[in-house]
């Protein structure tokens, strides 16, 4: 396929990670790009950006992409056939091919812009959902990007007259382990202190329970692993695990510690089903205690860890990201909300990083995801029924689209607990029809 030529009167860094990634990596187009009007053919097609040409694909430019530094946007909103877009065309920007600054746009969005903003971060330090332009809009649990992306590849193919690869829809279901088992492994003082806790609250069925577990006679509720791999097995789908590896138990990090012979057990196991990844723990904010859990793990999986997701979905843009990277990090999945579900960046594809304030692309692959069980049940206060056709609908649009859905389910949620009644089976149902 000859590369598609695109013309824009300035070059940016901003600019050409867009490009990148909507035409290479995205659409699999190889492509040109020329700041020199001369330099256009007469007579074959090319993109224009920031320009109008009758014979090009014209897009607008709003400007985003030739500033440095971060100042607040005035995004004026419209729509592309039927679907919601940012940077629309102002007045006197007429003629376009397309009504808005998709380029823009999609920085914007992928870029996360707006998290650099000034904002009160919540009770986590994290930047809170409420404060983006997608929850503002109700357009969150739509992937607004892809979307745009999936009816300009269309344009595009109509107008260069070419063919596109198709995009196929897939699906990762992912886990993370915070709390592997909820009785075992816990030790004699933290059981203790369970029991006098439930005694004090009349929990006595809890009580019978937790005795029963720890006498080996029944399975502990949060053990779901092995329904895990045979779902897996049956549906051929290939699951990531990350796993919280706290040195030091705290009242956010309370899973039994990495070096546990349970622990370990557990982890060469679930290395059998698929990847096992890093949970950094919730103060690993800092490099040199996450370089300690990272190589707790590797030792305990004879592997280099390089994927990650943060615990409490704290990734805190820059710092986490640039940690992440001094750190052999090369790949995160921490692109979402913890108290909202939808699409984050707009996107369920995966992207570079790009530092906003250094302005460059980095080498860290960032990995959206869409759904989290916690959020659903907890912040958002959906029921079981509500919440897996949200999912499913947010399912539809990405297989209409080509999208890649990745959630995030923990094995507490998938066990025998019944504060997570009917959640297990709701899961069975949902990854047998997307997988």
């Amino acid at each position: 396929m000859k590369p598609i030529i695109i013309y824009s009167p300035a070059a940016s860094a901003r600019l050409t990670y867009v490009l990148d990634w909507l035409f290479t990596t995205r659409m699999q187009v190889p492509y040109v790009l020329t700041h020199n009007a001369e330099e256009l053919p007469d007579n074959t097609f090319f993109i224009a950006y920031g320009a109008h040409f009758i014979h090009a694909l014209s897009v607008p430019a709003a400007g985003l992409l030739g500033e440095t530094g971060v100042k607040q946007q005035d995004i004026a909103i419209g729509n592309w056939y039927g679907i919601p877009t940012l940077y629309a065309a102002k007045d006197g920007m007429t003629g376009y091919t397309l009504p808005f600054d998709m380029f823009s746009a999609i920085f914007f969005l992928i870029a996360r812009y707006e998290e650099y903003y000034t904002y009160t971060p919540d009770k986590h330090g994290r930047y809170p959902a409420t404060e983006s332009e997608l929850y503002k809009r109700g357009w969150l649990r739509r992937p607004l990007a892809d979307e745009w992306v999936h009816l300009f590849g269309e344009m595009l193919q109509s107008y260069a007259g070419i063919t596109l690869p198709v995009t196929p829809f897939s699906f990762i279901p992912t886990y993370d382990i915070d709390i592997a088992y909820s009785y075992l492994g816990k030790g004699a003082q933290r059981n203790i202190g369970g029991v006098a806790k439930d005694m004090l609250n009349g929990r006595i069925n809890i009580v019978r329970q937790r005795a029963s577990v720890l006498l080996g006679n029944t399975k502990d509720p949060y053990d779901s692993f092995g329904i895990l791999a045979d779902l897996h097995k049956t549906t051929k789908v290939s699951p990531l695990y990350f796993i919280l590896c706290a040195l030091h138990n705290t009242p956010y990090d309370k899973n039994i510690l990495p070096t546990h012979p349970l622990m370990v057990k557990l982890v060469k196991q679930l290395q059998k089903d698929g990847p096992v990844f890093i949970h950094p723990s919730y103060n690993a904010q800092t490099g040199g205690m996450l370089v300690k859990e990272k190589e707790v793990l590797e030792q305990i999986t004879s592997t280099t860890i390089t994927s990650s997701r943060q615990h409490y979905i704290r990734n805190l843009l820059p710092n986490t990201y640039r940690m992440l990277l001094q750190q052999g990090i090369t790949n995160d999945y921490s692109m979402g909300y913890a108290t909202h579900i939808g699409f984050r960046a707009s996107t369920s594809h995966p992207f570079p990083w790009y530092d906003v304030l250094a302005d460059n692309t980095t080498p860290l692959i960032i990995y959206p995801f869409c759904f989290m069980d916690t959020a659903a049940k907890y912040e958002e206060k959906l029921d079981v029924s509500t919440a897996f056709t949200a999912l499913h609908l947010m399912a539809m649009v990405l297989r209409q689209n080509g999208g890649k859905l990745i959630t995030i389910f923990h094995n507490f949620s998938l066990g025998t607990s019944p504060l997570w009644a009917g959640w297990t089976n709701a899961y069975k149902d949902f990854i047998t029809e997307f997988s």
